[in-house]
Formats: C-alpha cells, sequence, structure tokens
C-alpha cells in the first residue's frame, strides 16, 4: 500500500538509521505492510516491543522468546542464476534472467524460482546506491552495452555476474535487511497476488503466495512480523475458496507472529477473523472472542476495518 513505510512505498522518506529508530517506538501506518530498515541484529523484536498489559503468562514467555530467538537465526540463502531467455514484444526486447533462490544448510523444498531482466537489476542497484553507497563500493555491477546484448556470451557473462552481484549484496547486513532489496526479491509477485485477490481470483493468487511468501520469510526473519499482510492474504483466499481448516491454519501462523504486538493494525481484525473462522470449525472461538475484547477495553476504537478491507489495499502501487 501507498505509505511512507509502505515496501516501495513512493512516499517514503528519511535517512534508514533514523527510520530504524523510529519504527521501534511506533507502529507502522495503517496502510501498507511494516518494512525491515538497516540496523542491530533484532531491533524490532527487542523485549521492548511486549506489551506492558500482556496477559501473557511466565511460561508463554518463555516459550516466545525461544520462538524469537530462532527468528532471530541468519538463515543463509544461495543465489543462482539458472537460466535465461530473450522477450520480444512489439516495442521491446529484452533477456529476462530465472533467479533461483536456495536456502543453504539444509534440505530446500520451497526454493524460489522468480525471473528479473536487466533494467529490474539496475533499478534495484540505483536504489541501492542511494542509501548503501559506500557499503556496496565494492560490489561490481555489469555495465550495460550499447551492441552485443543479446548474444550468447554476453548473456553467459551476465547470468554469472548477477549471480556474484546478488550473493555479495546479501552477505551486507544492511543491504540485505534493507526495503529495496527485499522488494527486488518479492514485491512483483506480492503485487501480482494481491492484485488477484482485490479481483477476485483467488485460487490464482493463492498459487503465488504459496510460492512467495516462504522467501518472504527467509528475508524477514529478522522481523517476521513483515509477512503478516501476506498470509493474512492467503487466508482470505483459502476462506473465499470455502477451505476454513487451510485458513485457521494460516491465520494461526500470522497470529504468532502478533502476540506480543497487540498495538498492531492487523491484530484485531486478524483476532475476528479467526474467531469466526473458529466457530464454523468448531474449534474454541470463546478464547480469541475474549482477547479481542481485552485488547478493545485497554485500546477502545470505533469500528476498524475488517481483514479483507485492510488486506485488499496492500500492494496497490
Amino acid at each position: 500500500m501507498a505509505s511512507p513505510e509502505h515496501p516501495g512505498g513512493p512516499g517514503w522518506t528519511g535517512h534508514p538509521a533514523a527510520q530504524c529508530v523510529a519504527r521501534t517506538k511506533q507502529e507502522a501506518s495503517a496502510t501498507g505492510p511494516d518494512l525491515p530498515h538497516p540496523g542491530p541484529e533484532g531491533h524490532l523484536d527487542m523485549p521492548s516491543s511486549l506489551s506492558p498489559n500482556s496477559s501473557m503468562t511466565t511460561r508463554e514467555l518463555q516459550e516466545y522468546w525461544r520462538n524469537e530467538k530462532c527468528h532471530w537465526k541468519h538463515v543463509k540463502l544461495l543465489f543462482e542464476i539458472a537460466s535465461a531467455r530473450i522477450e520480444e514484444r512489439k516495442a521491446s526486447k529484452f533477456v529476462m534472467y530465472q533467479i533461483v533462490v536456495i536456502q543453504t544448510g539444509s534440505f530446500d523444498s520451497n526454493k524460489a524460482i522468480l525471473e528479473r531482466r536487466y533494467s529490474d537489476f539496475e533499478k534495484l542497484q540505483k536504489n541501492l546506491l542511494k542509501i548503501f553507497r559506500e557499503e556496496i563500493e565494492d560490489v561490481a555491477f555489469p555495465k550495460k552495452h550499447l551492441m552485443g546484448n543479446f548474444t550468447e556470451e554476453m548473456i553467459c557473462e551476465r547470468k554469472l555476474a548477477f549471480k556474484e552481484y546478488l550473493s555479495l549484496l546479501y552477505t551486507i547486513r544492511c543491504v540485505r535487511r534493507s526495503r529495496e532489496f527485499i522488494d527486488f526479491l518479492t514485491r512483483p509477485e506480492l503485487r501480482e497476488a494481491f492484485g488477484c485477490l482485490r479481483a477476485g481470483q483467488y485460487t490464482k493468487a493463492l498459487d503465488i503466495l504459496v510460492h512467495v511468501v516462504p522467501l518472504q520469510e527467509k528475508l524477514t526473519r529478522h522481523c517476521p512480523v513483515l509477512v503478516v499482510p501476506a498470509l493474512c492474504a492467503m487466508l482470505l483466499c483459502h476462506r473465499d475458496l470455502e477451505h476454513p481448516l487451510e485458513a485457521f491454519a494460516v491465520g494461526e501462523r500470522a497470529l504468532q507472529y502478533l502476540e506480543a504486538r497487540e498495538s498492531h493494525r492487523y491484530y484485531a481484525p486478524l483476532l475476528d477473523a479467526m474467531a469466526r473462522l473458529a466457530y464454523v470449525l468448531g474449534k474454541d472461538f470463546v478464547s480469541l472472542q475474549e482477547k479481542l475484547e481485552e485488547r478493545q477495553l485497554r485500546k477502545p476504537t470505533t469500528r476498524g476495518l475488517t481483514l479483507k478491507e485492510l488486506t485488499v489495499r496492500e500492494y496497490l502501487y
């Protein structure tokens, strides 16, 4: 969604370090998903993020922090340029590079496969230079040529260059956590998925989300709440396709990320949707309603947006 805090939102302003500090003190605006910013390890999930009015027991808090430590563990990713193809359109001709992203250290059944063209890489480089010029000064970017861009030799050369380029960027912590880097790898697919959701094309939206969400989770382990909008989109797709059990399972994942962030804009709408699903499934919906009522008592608000009303506003631009 277009907002100063949205991934790729046109209204983004301010030095990343300042935004990083600000993010620990307040939630994102009501439009658009939260974003990672350069900063210390786990800066968005420090103990201060726990609500002072949290009703979690000591045992629940211990379990929460065990899970958080797992989230903080850095996930190493391997980038490969598996193939390339020349695409010709009416007014343009370009090369599409297939990027494969795999988690190292264990078998990865959710490897991500995406396609980007030279201009996408070039846009990423320009955006990163605006913020991280010193950090990436030694990272080489393949130059553009006036001729010979479609020869087999040039394409093979660029495949190797882009593999090295992404791998080096990923080794720089502030870069791999940046809005620009995460957007490059996930935003086109997320925009398409949310567009399908708005159009009522739930099967198509879900098919895209099933492939892009695992990559988004790997890229945002330092701040897993960033994946909540996409998980909620999956919940809505399953629900409207009359798959309540699958919708509830996805919702539980999203609630785990929001357990200690009751002020988050998705918390109340998600609880409400989960209570309704629990009722349909014959599950414990009373405890979910009680949590929602407790949250309302601590932070009284007028009628808020439903989960669907909130989610369909994401990734409009």
